[in-house]
């Protein structure tokens, strides 16, 4: 094993945001990459294995150009900072935060925070229909509603249309109060929740009462043909197949869709097809429609938020290979009898 020890400049005001509080950040890169970082006045000094210590100044050159940037270095950065350099993608992280899409009402900036939330919002950028396939977490539909607001903002569509199917309500919307609004309102309302975020409540209460935007149940969208808006149908892992072929032949000309679900988590009845399964399978060989799929590493939620779904992944994976076992088991034991 070849140790060396390489000095790199960096400020008390950086290392302080990439250090994190106690240290915490820091001790994680030293655990991963079995390096030993020490502050020498106005410079680090990095101690460990050669292609360690390289892989960690390059974490940290790309961390301080970040704090440079005015950004606050948080868990997920340093996380998957860690991830992509134990992949050997080097100059990813810089990359990834110039690529500013909007800000919020209140003046954050909003930006893709992984490699695949890049090529997700890349993807939005080039197509004309988007699938944004992933789990919770990983900003499917906050970073197309970012794209539509900065869309509606540059007068590239003239209205908003929100939707989502209703289908986990079933019956129970009657066991709600209220009129129909009412009802459909608490499905909905992870979309309003993005849009007060970014656009600000008296910006999209007044779009809305204008009819620029529009939030409402997919069963609204049946018999319509949608010019010039930008369209995002949330949750569609919930449509069926027919759901899913009405609201795709809706899309009239100067639109955008982004259509975002995660296939793990339907509440469709047992043995119901997925739209999104089917859509997947249909529309993967045409052009100017692109699937994304953002997986666990995509997570930027607390962190553990993203081991959960990764321990879910596996465990998805593993049942999937017995299934597959028995099958094949069956099959030979038939085999055999006959």
């Amino acid at each position: 094993m070849n140790e060396v020890t390489e000095r790199m400049e960096m400020s008390s005001e950086h290392m302080q945001k990439i250090f994190g509080m106690q240290d915490a950040y820091l001790k994680k890169l030293e655990r991963d990459f079995q390096v030993r970082v020490v502050d020498r006045n106005g410079s680090v000094s990095i101690n460990g294995e050669e292609e360690n210590v390289r892989r960690v100044r390059s974490i940290l050159a790309q961390l301080t150009e970040i704090s440079r940037r005015g950004n606050e270095i948080e868990e997920q950065n340093v996380d998957y900072a860690i991830t992509m350099g134990k992949e050997e993608k080097e100059g990813v992280l810089t990359q990834i935060d110039s690529d500013v899409i909007c800000h919020t009402v209140n003046g954050k900036p909003v930006k893709p925070k992984t490699l695949g939330q890049k090529q997700y919002v890349d993807a939005i950028r080039k197509n004309m229909i988007v699938f944004g396939l992933g789990p919770a977490g990983t900003g499917k539909t906050y970073l197309a509603m970012a794209m539509a607001i900065t869309a509606f903002k540059n007068d590239e569509v003239s209205r908003i249309i929100l939707t989502r199917p209703a289908i986990e309500a079933g019956e129970k919307l009657g066991f709600l109060p209220g009129d129909l609004q009412s009802k459909v309102d608490p499905y909905l309302r992870p979309l309003y929740d993005a849009l007060y975020q970014i656009m600000g409540a008296e910006s999209f209460l007044k779009n809305m009462e204008k009819g620029l935007i529009e939030v409402a149940p997919l069963a609204y969208m049946r018999g319509r043909t949608l010019d010039n808006a930008y369209i995002i149908l949330d949750e569609a892992q919930n449509t069926t197949p027919a759901q899913m072929k009405m609201f795709l032949t809706r899309i009239g000309f100067g639109s955008k869709v982004v259509i975002t679900g995660d296939t793990s988590q339907k509440d469709l009845p047992p043995g119901a097809k997925s739209g999104l399964d089917v859509a997947a399978r249909v529309l993967a060989k045409i052009d100017d429609i692109a699937f994304c799929n953002l997986t666990s590493k995509d997570v930027v939620r607390h962190p553990l938020v993203q081991k959960i779904v990764k321990a879910y992944e596996d465990y998805e994976e593993r049942e999937r290979g017995r299934s597959s076992h028995a099958e094949k088991r069956d099959r030979q034991g038939k085999g055999k009898r006959l």
